[in-house]
């Protein structure tokens, strides 16, 4: 089935408390897409971030971004009051999000949300907890250890707590049981907002697309609590992280410092800590990403304590023993594959062998005259997912005022685009008359928005996953106009 729908993080979505969350806007956003005949909405990761904003650097894999949980939503329940909130400082420029400010406004608003929340009926709150005790727990006790330790990473604790001896956590357990019940709890208020949210989108003919990377990050509550499922020395010290290798974009490579898995380990599990992590993401969403999909046959290790990624080398991956596993436990989930990038023959028969999608972006078509690009329309196949660009793109205008002329002048011939109606629109429409049975587009095309709109510039900190859209961004009018488009192309639900 032809279909398409729109990439757009939960955090751009337009908010008065200096975030999008999953309330009313959130619902807004929904019924745009119905109305506009689109069938995805597609989200970045909805963990809590760390350091870089990223939610590609989460502390916890399963843990929900307590920045998302809707401030409005709490008060109509009864457990805030608009006074505690509503008249608080949440940032001076709607278009961009200020982590910083949020890190300081948010958490008392919340405490007292969950105060009254764990005073109250609990009943529901206790059965969340023990159907999520697997990963809750650590979690909990995690981040109320972060807190007391004054948010310093779990590698520079005090060795007892560092190394999880049995005697300090116990401890730790009982002089910080308020700080857990805390977390819980907002763990809690999150998944039951996401679980609206998402029946909101089902009843209104739209699905939702989740984003699962490939890494954890090493100060998350998933390394500290299962050291053993990772390449660590006996001191919990990573000996090899995870990287690309230099090229022609970057000559250090990229950095990015992510623990790298024990795969012996994990295949004599029968790879259960994954099957798990991808059960659990599909509870969540009802179509999976997996970023990096390459270093399941590959993956490339750069020496712990390296300052680039130049000293690195690859190593093999699982493979096709992975997704049997999670094939024999799952069946066969609905899984997007990220195959973009330098991929070898073994990768793309990994990506046949699982039957999986691979993904399509036109920006990358016109790098150079290539004909035979498999990420021009002409050379698509039917069984893909095609972008125009992704979080890692520039928005069509941004690409379209910054890549290398000769790119551009190339882009503009083989598109047939026309400034008038402006560049966006004629790369989008290429997109839509192509053969690939999903096509999705980022929200910021839609509105024709530039450079300033970009969500990520890989391997810079500092000025990313910050873009949010103004209040009344997707009218009618332009429901109306994308919708128009889906019909011409065969792409309505």
């Amino acid at each position: 089935m032809r279909r398409a729908g729109v990439l757009m993080p939960v955090f751009s979505l337009p908010s008065p408390y200096g975030i999008g969350t999953m309330g009313k806007a959130a619902k807004e956003f929904i019924l745009f897409l119905e109305e506009a005949g689109q069938s995805y909405w597609q989200t970045l990761p909805l963990g809590p971030t760390s350091y870089g904003d990223s939610p590609y650097q989460s502390f916890s894999s399963r843990a929900g971004n307590p920045y998302f949980i809707d401030l409005d939503l709490l008060e109509e329940e009864g457990l805030l009051q608009q006074e505690e909130y509503a008249e608080l400082e949440w940032g001076d420029d709607p278009q961009r999000v200020d982590y910083g400010l949020l890190y300081q406004v948010r958490y008392p608003v919340l405490k007292k949300a969950c105060r009254r929340l764990l005073a109250g009926d609990r009943t529901e709150f206790d059965r969340f907890c023990l159907e999520q005790w697997d990963w809750l727990e650590d979690y909990a006790l995690f981040m109320a250890l972060k807190d007391s330790q004054g948010g310093v990473a779990w590698s520079e604790w005090p060795d007892e707590l560092r190394l999880r001896r049995p005697e300090a956590v116990e401890q730790a357990r009982e002089e910080l049981a308020d700080e857990i019940q805390f977390w819980k709890a907002v763990q809690y208020l999150f998944f039951r907002q996401w679980s609206q949210v998402r029946e909101f989108a089902h009843a209104h003919h739209v699905e939702i697309i989740g984003d699962l990377p490939i890494y954890v990050s090493l100060d998350s509550a998933d390394v500290w609590a299962n050291p053993d499922q990772f390449q660590l020395d006996e001191t919990m010290t990573p000996t090899e992280v995870a990287g690309c290798p230099p090229d022609g974009f970057s000559a250090d490579g990229q950095l990015w410092g992510n623990p790298l898995f024990r795969w012996d380990r994990l295949r004599a599990e029968h790879y259960r800590w994954w099957v798990d992590r991808v059960a659990f993401q599909l509870q969540l969403y009802d179509v999976v990403r997996i970023d990096h999909f390459r270093g399941f046959d590959e993956y490339y290790a750069i020496p712990y304590g390296d300052d680039t990624a130049r000293n690195g080398h690859w190593c093999p991956g699982p493979g096709m023993d992975l997704f049997r596993a999670i094939g024999e436990k799952l069946g066969k989930p609905r899984i997007i594959a990220e195959d973009l990038g330098f991929l070898t023959q073994t990768v793309h028969q990994l990506l046949a062998d699982t039957g999986f999608p691979g993904m399509r972006v036109l920006q990358f078509a016109f790098d150079a005259r290539d004909s035979t690009s498999a990420y021009l329309p002409h050379c698509f196949v039917p069984h893909c997912v095609a972008y125009t660009g992704t979080h890692d793109n520039d928005t069509i205008q941004g690409w379209m005022d910054a890549a290398p002329p000769e790119s551009v002048q190339y882009a503009r011939e083989y598109l047939r685009l026309n400034k008038s109606e402006g560049y966006h629109w004629g790369m989008m429409r290429n997109l839509w008359a192509s053969v690939a049975d999903l096509t999705v587009v980022q929200a910021q095309d839609l509105l024709g928005l530039g450079n300033e709109a970009r969500i990520n510039v890989p391997s810079t900190v500092g000025t990313n996953w910050l873009w949010r859209a103004r209040p009344g961004s997707f009218p009618a009018k332009l429901a109306k106009k994308l919708r128009h488009e889906m019909s011409l192309y065969g792409r309505l639900p």
